[in-house]
């Protein structure tokens, strides 16, 4: 795992730390929070495509952000988009045919009924009771 501390910036006017502003971008705080949670992410290995990984509620899927961007001297590096982009992918990717478990049960529900009769019901009902007790 590479940590973006302590790389040279010249744009950066000495302040070259991770808290560097050159490490930011400015987003619209519901874009923000897609971006925080890995819902889209920036390759910078594909000329700075966004790349959705949930509903493209935004329509911004396969887009490219403004060329004023990609060129600007003080923009993120690209091993921070880089790193990003990798955490999204390995944050929304799930094994081929692994089922998605419900874990929402509302009070009042069956949930251990629900787990005996759901997909791979020794497993699950594993996966629950060590994450409960561990």
């Amino acid at each position: 795992m590479v940590f973006l501390v302590g790389l040279p910036s010249p744009a950066a006017n000495g302040d070259s730390m991770i808290n560097s502003k050159q490490n930011g971008l400015l987003l619209r705080s519901d874009v923000h929070q897609l971006f925080d949670t890995y819902d889209f992410s920036i390759n910078p290995d594909d000329n700075c495509k966004i790349v959705c990984f949930t509903e493209d509620s935004l329509h911004i899927a396969g887009t490219y952000p403004h060329e004023q961007f990609r060129n600007h001297p003080e923009r993120p590096p690209d091993e921070l988009l880089r790193w990003h982009f990798r955490q999204s992918v390995f944050a929304n990717m799930k094994g081929a045919g692994e089922p998605s478990f419900e874990t929402d049960f509302p009070p009042g529900s069956d949930m251990l009924g629900d787990i005996y009769r759901g997909p791979k019901a020794a497993e699950r009902m594993e996966f629950e009771l060590f994450n409960r007790f561990a």
